[in-house]
């Protein structure tokens, strides 16, 4: 699950601007939680003066039962300050509740969750919360509002592109399988260009991802394939 697609270059266009991906990763991890394994991850980006309209997916290749998902999102970025809000969707197999269209309170399989956040330059902080869909609960079994809060700090050395992260959940939630207060995710990423042609080249991404609260770590790597 995606919360922004990024396939276009921060900062606002003076016309319509279409951004086309896609990402190839050993283990699909998001946020801690281990969500796939070998995946393609397309992605489909329109923008416009800090206004985008987004659309990403993952697909198992190496495990035909992995989850499937969809996500949808509208979002907008003025200076630093950003604000987006993202439909995900996911099917897991032939249950009717997974089905797309598939609407219905309590049945869903959507989550509309909703992204505020702030870019520093040096670091950037984000905001996660669910509204409405298919959101875990809380230890009294009440819909919890699940939410994600991290941190991300890039930086640049040995030749590579780097990104540490912190993130963590503030409450109880069935969402990110948390009791209360977590740490879910720290991450660190190093990306290098890797040049095809004069006018082509490949970014290569290794990662480390660790989750403190179920005592996982995960290490993968991939590739991104854009025009």
């Amino acid at each position: 699950m995606v919360a922004a697609i990024g396939c276009l270059t921060a900062g606002a266009q003076d016309k319509w601007e279409t951004g086309i991906s896609a990402d190839f990763v050993s283990t699909y991890v998001w946020r801690g939680l281990e969500l796939g394994h070998v995946s393609v991850q397309p992605a489909l980006e329109v923008a416009y003066k800090g206004l985008s309209l987004s659309a990403w997916g993952n697909v198992g290749i190496s495990h035909p039962d992995d989850t499937k998902e969809f996500d949808l999102a509208v979002a907008y970025t003025v200076g630093g300050f950003n604000v987006a809000l993202t439909d995900f969707w996911t099917s897991d197999g032939g249950d009717p509740r997974t089905r797309y269209f598939m609407y219905e309170s309590h049945r869903t399989n959507h989550v509309f969750e909703l992204n505020l956040g702030y870019d520093f330059g040096f670091a950037s902080l984000q905001a996660y919360t669910n509204l409405a869909g298919n959101d875990g609960v809380n230890k009294d079994g009440k819909r919890a509002y699940s939410t994600f809060v991290e941190l991300t700090a890039p930086f640049r050395f040995a030749s590579c592109d780097w990104e540490a992260s912190a993130g963590a959940v503030p409450m109880s939630t069935s969402y990110y399988e948390t009791n209360g207060f977590a740490v879910t995710s720290l991450s660190v990423k190093a990306t290098k260009e890797i040049k095809i042609t004069d006018s082509f080249s490949v970014p290569i991404y290794a990662q480390v991802v660790g989750n403190p609260c179920d005592q996982k770590a995960y290490f993968l790597v991939g590739f991104t394939l854009r025009p």
